[in-house]
This record gives C-alpha cells, sequence and structure tokens, in this order.
C-alpha cells in the first residue's frame, strides 16, 4: 500500500479470490489512499492461543466501523507486517490464507456475515462410493453431503482506532483454531475381511454447514460431513480422524453416523448410527470422540462361490445389540 502520493484502489481489484470467489465488497467503495489521510499499521499476529499453528500465509480484512466495505491484505507468513489505512474505527478479521484448496467464502461484504464453508463431496472418498444415490438416514435427506474442512485459525477485534500523528501503531491479533477434532472408533465389526479395501466411507448428519467467522460460531443451516475409516482386520475395527466446523448453534438436528462398506464380491451394505448423545454431550465440543459396536457382516464367499444379494443395491447390515 506505500509508494507515491496518491493511489486510487477499487475495493474488489484490492480483495483477490479464496477458493474461486471474490471478496470484493457489494458497495464497490473506492478508496482514496492518500498518505496525508491514512497511517501506517503493524500488524502482529501473536500465537500464545495456538502456539503450535505454523500456518504457510495469514489474510487479514479491515472493515468500517459499521461493518462494511472489507479491505484485504495478505502476509506471506505467520507473523504479520505493515500495512495503510485510512484514518478511523475499523473492526478487523483475520485467518489463514493457505486454504485455497478447500475453503469458500461468502458473505464477506459484511463482518457480521461472513462464512467460511466447503465444497460438495460428489464421492465420498474412501471406497469411491458416489454421494448421489446412497442410502440416508430419515430427516437428513435435504441435508448437502460436503467435505471436511482443513485446518482454520482466525481471530476477530473490534473498534481499532486508526489516528494521524501518533507515531508507529500496532494492531495485534490473537489467532486460534477454528475447527473442531471428531475421532470415530467402530468396534466388534464380524467379518471385517469381506470388506473390499482398507478404507471405508463414512457419513456424519446433522453437522454446521460451514464457519461464521464474524460471529465466531457454526453456521445455523446443517449439512452431512463426508469422512474416510481405516479397518484394522486384526482387531476387527475401523478408526477415522477428521475436522469439522461442529454443532449448529441450534443444537436441534439429529447427528448419525453412516457406514458404506462395499464387500468383495462387489455387494454394498450400510449402516446409520444415532450418534446425537455422543456428539451434543460431550465434554469438549472441540475435541469429539465418537464410539460403537457390533456390526455384522456376511461371511466371505467360500472359493468359486458368490454372495446372493443384487450388488447394484444398498443392503442393511444387521448389528449387534450391546447388553
Amino acid at each position: 500500500m506505500m509508494g507515491t502520493k496518491t493511489k486510487h484502489i477499487i475495493a474488489g481489484i484490492l480483495l483477490p479470490t479464496i477458493g474461486g470467489m471474490l471478496l470484493s465488497s457489494c458497495r464497490h467503495k473506492d478508496l482514496y489512499m492518500e498518505e496525508d489521510m491514512t497511517s501506517e499499521l503493524q500488524v502482529v499476529f501473536d500465537w500464545s492461543n495456538a502456539p503450535d499453528a505454523q500456518p504457510e500465509s495469514m489474510a487479514f480484512f479491515a472493515y468500517e466501523q459499521d461493518g462494511y466495505s472489507p479491505v484485504r491484505f495478505i502476509f506471506p507468513d505467520r507473523n504479520g507486517g505493515m500495512i495503510r489505512l485510512p484514518f478511523g474505527t475499523r473492526h478487523a478479521i483475520c485467518m489463514n490464507a493457505d486454504c485455497t484448496d478447500w475453503a469458500q467464502i461468502r458473505g464477506n461484504e459484511y463482518i457480521e456475515t461472513m462464512e467460511i464453508y466447503t465444497h460438495d463431496a460428489r464421492i465420498l472418498g474412501g471406497g469411491e462410493v458416489r454421494a448421489s444415490g446412497i442410502p440416508r438416514p430419515e430427516g437428513t435427506e435435504e441435508e448437502r453431503i460436503v467435505k471436511t474442512p482443513g485446518m482454520m485459525w482466525g481471530s476477530r477485534s473490534n473498534g481499532i482506532s486508526i489516528a494521524p500523528h501518533t507515531g508507529m501503531q500496532t494492531i495485534t491479533m490473537y489467532p486460534e483454531e477454528l475447527v473442531c477434532h471428531y475421532v470415530v472408533d467402530v468396534y466388534d465389526v464380524d467379518n471385517i475381511g469381506s470388506i473390499e479395501s482398507s478404507a471405508v466411507d463414512a457419513t456424519l448428519s446433522g453437522m454446521a454447514e460451514g464457519y461464521n467467522h464474524g460471529a465466531h460460531t457454526g453456521t445455523d443451516n446443517s449439512a452431512t460431513m463426508q469422512a474416510t475409516l481405516t479397518t484394522n482386520p486384526a482387531g476387527k475395527s475401523m478408526h477415522g480422524e477428521f475436522l469439522t466446523f461442529g454443532e449448529c448453534p441450534s443444537n436441534s438436528q439429529k447427528h448419525y453416523l453412516t457406514l458404506y462398506m462395499v464387500l468383495q464380491d462387489g455387494s454394498k451394505w450400510y449402516h446409520s448410527f444415532d450418534v446425537s448423545e455422543q456428539v451434543s454431550d460431550a465434554p469438549d465440543k472441540t475435541h469429539v470422540h465418537i464410539i460403537v459396536r457390533g456390526v455384522n457382516l456376511p461371511e466371505p464367499p467360500k472359493e468359486g462361490g458368490t454372495l446372493t444379494p443384487d450388488v447394484n443395491e444398498w443392503q442393511p447390515v444387521d448389528i449387534t445389540l450391546q447388553m
């Protein structure tokens, strides 16, 4: 932002894209970055709330006092740097900028509506099961099936006063983790050797579709998150770890963990577990451990034999009830 005496910069040009979406102000307000009307500021990212974070780059959004007309700056590391802004009061949001492979942004023209969300999951991933046409728990059929987010850090600071002739000013931001860590363990899987692949597809319904950065919470619109579990034949178990945006603030959706298993003969089997209590009543909502048990898969076909179900249809799996 430094250089000649006067710089006429259009906000839409200042805000390049993240995840293919233009980060520009709906007002398309021109910014007259004249040196005698602006101040130079040092932006510092203090990582005391996330000491192990190692983002490759950081984005800093400066909004006007009414919460509109964002101006974005990108820093090529986690430390920060120098910027120049017009005098007045600003609100700021920061987040890591090395998330272009998964992050989509919408509503960023106003600080209170800025949301980060993910792409649709057309193929679930583990067994290359297509998302369209899979059996889904009742009441979740209309939810988007979406990819899980990557790691995200960020924070917000309100009422930053940018005054003239006060010497070098410093804006300190305190980024913290904004996503939730989920672990899934499935135990007592009979005939686990029948599964074709070492990776099994799964979904978790009723999760927040995105993250409202301005409000520092998950969005109220729910989605079904994809997941991938790894099989352990020796332990008759499955295990998976993934990130989410957590529950919707309303906490009104049920959470179903659904497994989709393709066997060696090509037949397809599924089962849904109601894990609502494990998600909603987790002691730490940012680190949730889901445990389910008792999946009875068909026995592997004997040599020269085949299983009877139609391989083109999904078959429900029997579940052993725990006494």
